[in-house]
């Protein structure tokens, strides 16, 4: 299972790649906004900066809705670096320009999709994920678990190459029930990763071996 990070947030980002087990980095016009990235010229020096830190895939969104305008920014966007990855809404003539990037080599990230019929369209026009908002399903009182489900039994029936990269993910338990049933990719926050590492018998039996090392060395030195 690959790990994403969700944030443009370039601490984070670097935090996460020390760990050691960061894929790569996913980000939204949100998120820009959300760490002060604001104009054309700073979102695109902002994404140069997160591919020096990372080396997995970055997906960078379009903001056009009509076809001309997202194969536009999607071409100009592939060409900052090569693991940007163009991330597509999952509408009409997003559908068209997955099409157009699959033909062309150029990577994508179908994002905004909700239902099994909208990921097996995203499949069909070649792109390289779908991203399943499965904390906003569960928002709205509805199971995104059960849609990765859905999708990975759809993807698994006809061999589609696209990966499944749950989005959304909000905690821990979002990324070990990904996991488990077979979602390709996860992303989410810094804290749901790092929310992985806690356990109470980890951090209590680390404080016993340190105890009983502590009174062995004052023993020997006694």
């Amino acid at each position: 299972m690959k790990f994403f990070i969700d944030t443009a947030n370039l601490d984070q980002i670097r935090e996460a790649q020390d760990l050691g087990v960061l894929d790569g980095v996913t980000t939204n016009p949100s998120l820009m906004a959300k760490e002060g990235i604001t104009g054309d010229e700073n979102v695109i020096n902002h994404y140069k900066a997160i591919c020096e830190i990372v080396e997995g895939d970055v997906s960078a969104e379009v903001i056009s809705t009509d076809f001309e305008g997202m194969v536009r920014e999607g071409e100009a966007l592939a060409a900052l670096h090569p693991n940007i990855v163009v991330k597509i809404p999952m509408i009409k003539d997003g559908i068209k320009a997955l099409r157009y990037f699959s033909n062309k080599g150029i990577k994508t990230n179908c994002t905004l999709v909700f239902s099994p019929g909208q990921a097996l369209l995203a499949a069909k026009a070649g792109a390289t994920y779908v991203s399943p908002f499965i904390g906003r399903l569960d928002d709205i009182s509805s199971s995104g678990i059960e849609l990765i489900e859905k999708i990975r039994v759809i993807y698994d029936n006809y061999g589609f190459e696209t990966e499944i990269l749950a989005a959304s993910v909000r905690h821990t338990m979002h990324i070990m029930d990904c996991a488990m049933i077979g979602a390709d990719v996860m992303t989410g926050p810094l804290s749901a990763i790092v929310g992985l590492l806690k356990h109470p018998l980890t951090d209590s039996g680390l404080a016993t071996f340190l105890a009983d090392h502590k009174k062995s060395v004052e023993k020997a030195n006694a």
